[in-house]
């Protein structure tokens, strides 16, 4: 039977986005509507899906939601337009280009034409660079809302030993990155390791909190995690519909605290990319 401590996202969100929601509303005081503008490109059914939860968030939080949807044939030019009318807006605040694009279309190179401090996912190559040397800035939304996640809980971080399991630019080197910097919520022993190392459970089965990144179903289980760890569940592998997770279920049996299947990191990645998002606005009309 499960005994792992359940560490469920939608507390943390609601915290997050009560703080937004406050911030918006002191901006709305001073005749700015804060604006996150959003861009997709072909006819995926699930980024659309996304795209509508961040739009219908966005409303709630009282934010502008400006929208372009490219068609799957657009040309890297057409995208580019696109970004650059949202840069040269001053109405918008944050921009998000829905990942992935079609493979025709280089998302990097768009990525470096965003106007960094309207980058609401914090991977533009400056803002990396930003997170890197400690500066202010949009952070990741994931990483940031993995450290907001255990903060909420009260599980310690500081001085003890965090091992990630995925070295993903979106995900594991920013993740080890935050989780390293001196701050009360952070300021760990981080190692990252990644599944081209032949035994990388000598190294997760020492950590007091274990991040799964590595999206391949299933690989973490009680045998590659101490008792008592803490273990966040991350990384996840879409088969259709359905979402398999980096953890397998049978963890919570070994672990001491643990994300659920579904409703972990998901919502509290929602919840920071609309933290940098009003941040954004803030700046921009500070």
């Amino acid at each position: 039977m499960p005994t792992a401590r359940l560490l469920p996202g939608a507390p943390v969100a609601e915290a997050v986005l009560a703080d937004v929601r406050t911030r918006a509303d002191r901006l709305r005081t001073r005749g700015v509507q804060p604006s996150l503008a959003t861009i997709l490109v072909g006819d995926d059914d699930a980024s659309a899906g996304y795209i509508r939860i961040k739009q219908r968030q966005a409303g709630e939080l009282g934010f502008a939601s400006p929208h372009r949807h490219l068609g799957a044939d657009a040309k890297q030019d057409d995208l580019l337009e696109v970004i650059a009318g949202f840069n040269a807006d001053r109405d918008v605040h944050a921009v998000l280009i829905q990942y992935p694009i079609p493979a025709h279309l280089d998302y990097d190179a768009a990525l470096q034409t965003l106007d960094p401090d309207k980058d609401v996912d914090g991977m533009h190559p400056l803002n990396m660079g930003r997170l890197a040397l400690g500066m202010p800035g949009p952070l990741p939304n994931t990483p940031a809302g993995i450290e907001a996640l255990l903060a909420h809980y009260e599980i310690p971080v500081s001085g003890r030993e965090v091992v990630i399991l995925g070295r993903g630019a979106t995900l594991g080197r920013p993740l080890a990155l935050l989780l390293s910097q001196k701050r009360p919520t952070a300021n760990a022993a981080v190692t990252v390791v990644h599944t081209g190392v032949p035994d990388w459970d000598r190294y997760t089965k020492r950590a007091d909190i274990l991040v799964a990144a590595a999206g391949v179903p299933g690989i973490i289980k009680p045998e590659h995690v101490r008792p008592g760890a803490t273990v966040i569940g991350a990384g996840v592998r879409y088969e259709g519909r359905r979402l398999l997770p980096d953890v397998d279920e049978s963890v919570a049996e070994v672990a001491g605290a643990i994300t659920p299947r579904v409703g972990g990191v998901g919502p509290t990645t929602v919840a920071m990319l609309f933290r940098n998002a009003v941040a954004a606005a803030e700046r921009a009309t500070a």
